[in-house]
């Protein structure tokens, strides 16, 4: 009777396996001058690579569990660590903040720095609220002063939003304190000593792009006396980029319902928020079917001017830039009254801040819920949002009548969101015409509870009437776009060339 040893050994010694493998083996020891009497034989062949197999496992069973436990306690230590760095960025901030507050109110007790910045604001951007903040910087006090039409006019041709929309747009921005109207397109010498005695401005500050007219320095005068200071410009946006897709959205392959829904047509709600961007532009061939219009920056093509409009913006978004703009938002406290208004808000314009300006005095506390962009497509259809998720949020932040933002806000309005953003009341615009099923639905929850509120808007101005005067200028903007396009690209290629060659050290 063999013993299992035995039985093991002749079983695995006479496999061809085994054979083979031990014939090769002495083959190469032969060749190695190796004894015969030293040559493997099968049963070491075996006890061998059992030993080998049986120490792995060996080894994989007490120890290979243990190194996975250790491998799991270090990524938990590591989340917890991550933890406690955010938990002190954040304390940092809130630091910075206080620090900043406490220095702006010993300045304010001691003595105010007033700074003057103006423009046209025509088509106004988070890129002009981004200048108004980092002018701001500069002292504690920002006043700004409006271009008049008549000035725009007589220099560069009128401008679309004509006096009061744009000063609407300058007053809401909640970076600066007071606006000047009717300051001249040219600054003089003259105006400019007015605006120093008159304002007790301290510096004049602009951006660091050149403001060259009839081949003159605009701001001479100001940096003579030692009174102008500059900001940088904010990459990646400006005016003739977004007058330049709202020029795409006037040809007629980018809209479901053609020029109709340019001029107005189409039968839009003025509903969601009083948000012109949710104009709700549906084309009555196409109410049944809300899928077609969803589009993607995956099949958007730049060769054929298709997709939705907000992906051709070449801002970089970073985290630093919304907290800078989130700088001050508080939670709201116990007892508040906390008003949710939410929308697409695209292409934020001053029907937006006359809209939130009224929602603001509803309550202490306004959160402004702004949906994403596939969500703002289905909804609206053709190439919209106009501005993607992250441009319509910044331009919201710099609103001085909201208190805080909710970032790709949820259509519909559950029991859960408003009892953990203890919302008290729902507020959104009134429609022009019969309610949609799927606005009812959209709201079916606070108005049940009732707590939903319809407020008539202060302003008609919707999307649809930029969109309309850029239609009718469409040939003479295009021209006007092209040539700054053109210039605005030679101005960066210069800055960072010149940028380059500095930091190789071969720049003068």
């Amino acid at each position: 009777v063999l013993s299992i040893r035995e039985y093991f050994l002749l079983t695995l010694t006479a496999t061809p396996f085994v054979q083979h493998s031990v014939t090769k083996i002495n083959i190469l020891l032969r060749w190695a001058t190796v004894p015969e009497k030293s040559l493997l034989t099968n049963e070491e062949f075996v006890l061998s690579s059992t030993a080998v197999i049986v120490t792995l496992i060996g080894y994989y069973v007490l120890f290979g569990k243990r190194h996975g436990r250790k491998r799991e306690v270090l990524l938990e230590e590591l989340r917890l660590a991550q933890r406690q760095v955010h938990s002190l960025e954040e304390k940092l901030l809130i630091s910075m903040r206080e620090d900043m507050s406490s220095k702006r109110k010993h300045n304010s007790s001691s003595r105010e720095i007033r700074i003057f910045m103006d423009g046209a604001f025509d088509v106004m951007h988070y890129g002009h609220m981004n200048a108004f903040r980092l002018g701001r910087t500069l002292g504690t006090y920002l006043i700004v002063g409006v271009n008049s039409d008549e000035s725009i006019t007589r220099c560069k041709g009128p401008p679309l939003m004509n006096d009061e929309e744009r000063l609407t747009m300058v007053e809401g921005c909640k970076f600066v304190d007071k606006v000047v109207p009717n300051c001249p397109y040219i600054m003089t010498s003259e105006y400019l000593d007015y605006i120093f005695n008159t304002y007790d401005v301290d510096y004049v500050v602009h951006g660091d792009d050149p403001c060259i007219v009839d081949g003159k320095d605009v701001y001479e005068s100001a940096k003579r006396l030692g009174k102008y200071r500059s900001i940088p410009r904010t990459e990646g946006v400006s005016t003739t980029d977004i007058v330049g897709r709202m020029l795409l959205m006037t040809k007629e392959h980018h809209l479901r319902g053609g020029a109709e829904m340019i001029n107005g047509g189409g039968g839009g709600e003025r509903g969601d928020s009083d948000d012109a961007s949710d104009n709700e532009i549906h084309n009555e061939s196409n109410k049944e079917d809300d899928t077609v219009s969803v589009m993607t920056a995956s099949n958007f093509n730049e060769e054929e001017d298709t997709g939705v409009l907000g992906h051709r913006s070449k801002f970089l978004t970073t985290s630093m830039m919304l907290r800078l703009f989130t700088a001050g938002v508080k939670h709201p406290e116990d007892g508040m009254k906390v008003i949710y208004v939410d929308g697409a808000w695209d292409m934020f314009h001053c029907g937006h801040v006359e809209f939130l300006k009224k929602v603001s005095e509803r309550g202490d506390y306004v959160i402004v819920g702004i949906h994403g962009d596939t969500a703002v497509n289905k909804r609206c259809g053709a190439n919209f949002p106009l501005m993607n998720l992250h441009e319509r949020v910044l331009s919201v932040l710099g609103c001085k009548y909201m208190n805080d933002v909710l970032i790709d806000a949820p259509m519909k309005i559950t029991p859960d969101m408003i009892a953990s953003l203890k919302i008290t009341e729902v507020v959104h615009g009134t429609e022009n015409g019969e309610t949609s099923i799927n606005f009812d639905d959209r709201y079916r929850y606070p108005k049940e509870m009732g707590i939903c509120t319809a407020i008539e808007s202060p302003s008609e101005f919707k999307l649809n009437n930029i969109l309309s005067r850029i239609s009718k200028k469409q040939a003479e903007l295009q021209s006007k776009i092209d040539r700054k396009q053109k210039a605005e690209r030679e101005w960066f290629d210069n800055k960072y060339q010149n940028g380059q060659k500095s930091s190789n050290g071969t720049g003068k």
